[in-house]
This record gives C-alpha cells, sequence and structure tokens, in this order.
C-alpha cells in the first residue's frame, strides 16, 4: 500500500469564520449535519448515566467500585462497537453503520430506565456501548471523505464539538425530569435518538469516495491486519498509546465529575444539589464546544501536531489546579478551561487518522485506533472510583492529569499531516 501523501492542496477563500462552511457543497453539509446530530445524541445517552449516578449508587445499593464498573461495561462495549462498525463501514457504507449504531445507542439507553438490579443495568449498558462505539467510526470516516482537506479540520471540529452540547443537554434533561419523574425517566428521554435515523436514511449520500474505492477493490475491502503492516505499524502503535492515555483521562475525569460535584464532603464530594451540579456542567460545556472548534480552525492553520501538544500539556496543568480546590467559584472558573484543553483534542484524531489511512481502510483503522482507547479506558471508571474511595478525589484527578503529559509525548513519533490528501 502507497504511504506516501499527495500534495498539499490550496487553502479556500472561504477559510474565515464559517464562510467556508456555507461554500460547502449540499451533500457534504448534510454529511457534517447527520454525523453531528449522531455524536450529539451519542454523548447525550451516554452521559445521562454520569449524570443520575449518585440517585442511581442509593436507589441499587451500588458502591462507587460497583458503579465504575458498569462505567468500565459501558466503554468496553464501545470499544468493541467502535472495531466491528468501523468494519461494517467500510464494507456496507457509512450511513448503513450510521444509523444502525444510532438506532443501537437509544433503544437501550431507554432499556436502562427498566432496569431493576445491577445486573439488568449492565446488559443494557453493553448494547448501549456497542452502539456508542460504532457513530464515531462511521460519522467520522462520513465527514473526512466529504471534506477537503483545508477544511476538514473545521469540519470534524463542528462534529466533535456536538459532543459538548449532547451533555450540555443531558445534564439540563437531568436536572428538569429528574426531580419529576425520577431517574428511570431520565433515561426514558434518551429513546428519542432513535428518530434521527429516518433523515439519515432519505438525506444522506455515501461519500463518492467510499463509492469509488468500493468499485475498484471489489471484495478486497478493509482489513485490520494492514493497519500493522509495515511501514504503517511503529505509527500505528504511537497513535494506538496516544489515545489510549487520552481515553483514560478523559473517561477517568468526566464520568466520575457530576458525582464529584454531588457527592456531600464527607465523602470527598463538593455537596452540590443536583440543579447546582448541571449549572457547572453546562458551563464546562460551553468550554469544550469552543474546544473542539477552535482546535479544527487552529489544526488548520498551524498543523495538527503542535496544536495537539499545546492543547494535551495546557490540559494537563489546569486539570492540576482543578484538583487542589473544593470552592465552587474556583471550580466554576476553571471547568471551562478544563473542558477546552482537556476535551478539544479529540478534534484532531478523526482528521490525523484520515490522513493516515486509506479509503479502503479508513473506518476500520479509526474504529480501531480510537476504540483501542475506549477499551484501555474501561477500566478508569473502576480505577478512579477505587483510587478515590481510598485516597479522594484530589489525588485521583492529579494522577488523571499525568496521562495528558504523557500522551504528548508519543507525539515523537506520529508526522504532521495537514493539508494531506485523505487517500482515495
Amino acid at each position: 500500500m502507497e504511504t506516501r501523501f499527495s500534495e498539499e492542496i490550496p487553502r479556500s477563500t472561504g477559510d474565515l469564520a464559517f464562510g467556508w462552511l456555507q461554500q460547502a457543497p449540499p451533500p457534504a453539509r448534510r454529511a457534517l449535519l447527520a454525523a453531528s446530530l449522531g455524536w450529539m445524541l451519542d454523548s447525550f445517552d451516554v452521559m445521562l448515566y454520569s449524570m443520575v449516578l449518585a440517585s442511581l449508587m442509593g436507589d441499587l445499593s451500588m458502591d462507587a467500585q460497583t458503579a465504575g464498573i458498569l462505567g468500565s461495561v459501558g466503554l468496553l462495549a464501545s470499544a468493541i462497537g467502535g472495531v466491528v462498525f468501523g468494519v461494517v463501514a467500510d464494507r456496507y457504507g457509512r450511513t448503513r453503520a450510521l444509523m444502525a449504531s444510532v438506532l443501537i445507542y437509544a433503544i437501550f439507553t431507554g432499556a436502562c430506565g427498566f432496569a431493576t438490579s445491577v445486573l439488568e443495568l449492565a446488559v443494557f449498558r453493553l448494547f448501549l456501548g456497542l452502539g456508542m462505539g460504532g457513530e464515531w467510526a462511521s460519522g467520522a470516516a462520513l465527514v473526512s471523505e466529504t471534506w477537503p482537506p483545508q477544511d476538514r479540520g473545521k469540519a470534524l471540529g463542528l462534529m466533535q464539538s456536538s459532543w459538548a452540547i449532547g451533555y450540555a443537554l443531558a445534564a439540563i434533561v437531568t436536572a428538569v425530569v429528574m426531580p419529576i419523574g425520577g431517574w428511570r425517566s431520565v433515561f426514558f428521554v434518551g429513546v428519542l435518538p432513535a428518530f434521527i435515523t429516518l433523515w439519515i436514511q432519505r438525506n444522506v449520500e455515501e461519500p463518492a469516495a467510499w463509492t469509488e474505492a468500493k468499485e475498484h477493490s471489489g471484495t478486497g475491502f478493509g482489513g485490520i491486519a494492514e493497519i500493522f503492516r509495515t511501514p504503517l505499524r511503529g505509527l500505528t502503535f504511537a497513535v494506538l498509546a496516544m489515545h489510549a492515555c487520552c481515553m483514560f483521562a478523559w473517561w477517568g475525569f468526566n464520568l466520575w465529575l457530576p458525582a464529584f460535584y454531588s457527592l456531600p464532603t464527607t465523602k470527598g464530594g463538593v455537596g452540590l444539589s443536583v440543579g447546582h451540579m448541571a449549572i457547572l456542567i453546562v458551563t464546562m460545556q460551553v468550554g469544550m464546544w469552543f474546544g473542539y472548534v477552535t482546535f479544527g480552525f487552529v489544526s488548520d492553520a498551524v498543523g495538527r501536531k503542535p496544536t495537539y501538544v499545546m492543547y494535551l500539556l495546557a490540559a494537563g496543568v489546569l486539570m492540576l489546579a482543578f484538583s487542589s480546590t473544593r470552592s465552587p467559584w474556583l471550580l466554576l472558573a476553571l471547568g471551562p478551561p478544563v473542558a477546552f484543553f482537556g476535551t478539544g483534542y479529540f478534534t484532531g484524531f478523526g482528521t490525523v487518522t484520515a490522513e493516515i489511512y486509506d479509503t479502503r481502510i479508513r473506518a476500520t483503522a479509526q474504529g480501531l485506533t480510537y476504540n483501542f482507547g475506549r477499551a484501555v479506558s474501561a477500566v478508569a471508571p473502576f480505577t478512579v472510583g477505587s483510587f478515590a474511595q481510598n485516597h479522594g478525589f484530589r489525588y485521583t484527578f492529579a494522577l488523571v492529569a499525568s496521562l495528558f503529559f504523557l500522551a504528548s509525548v508519543f507525539w515523537i513519533w506520529i508526522p504532521e499531516t495537514m493539508h494531506r490528501r485523505a487517500h482515495v
């Protein structure tokens, strides 16, 4: 397989603000909208568990370790789903894989509301995770192949930023619905994303790059082993290690963040009400959204590598500061910048992997590399919960911060890919 990249493409005149978005052809905009809605509602459904975790622990008699195990089950399942749906997206199409993943996570989010035991909840979270993992792989490939290189970072930034919107919606819905109908009703709301599949089926086309590659390759389409062959092997391992650190840090911090805000001070938390917790979470999502979008603009301007490293180093420093305080006002002030740098780097992952791997294996490679990180991070909820139970959240979050520094080291072996064409 040819691993050299094609020539750099000149930048368009629509780079300023959102002119690039307005100038894009309708199929590209529809693809971006479909992937963004799927990712937003993925976030909404997945983060509902974190939002109701404190109440769930009481009603189902779960301790922190058990709650962490359930979080790990969902992440491990999402890793499997990401790899499986990556292969499905390469072989049968990006839109089909996207629709299937959305249906799966929506249906089993609603099912969580019927759980009467920890075992039942674990089963529903497992299937929810399968759909959750599949959405990113298919959506990222869809956007990568419908947008030109000079705008790919910005487009994937908008797609990735929809996670923050879904996270904020989860906090808002929890604050409004849970006082009225309890935590079960919160999960029932999560079935609504299933309706997005009807719109995707009618309005979103398969990318021309995938269609052409499918016609030329016949049955020889995709293959996990191919991304580990020379000369991609070393680069693939560096990408896997970098993202594993990022994913472990993100899930270890974010899955426990609502509980950290809500748990009483006697248990190491801040002791906020559900309403005040939701306010802090929503303000963080504002920072997260800007982090996603800004990353796309900056990486399209100065490069993927320096932008990624800057975000990771800033995330580590800011999280160390966050871990050292219990003041609600300081947490309110630190939350948005922590979320800005501690999440915004995710935008670059889809861009970099799209520019490394060719169309025949792109979704497979993106699904595997992204979800290997999720597989490693599957132990994060349990590890963080156990460590926090024994040592408190201050030292736990500081330990999480160190992983951002480690992730930046792996960029020594990952090259700059700015403005290089995605392989056809």
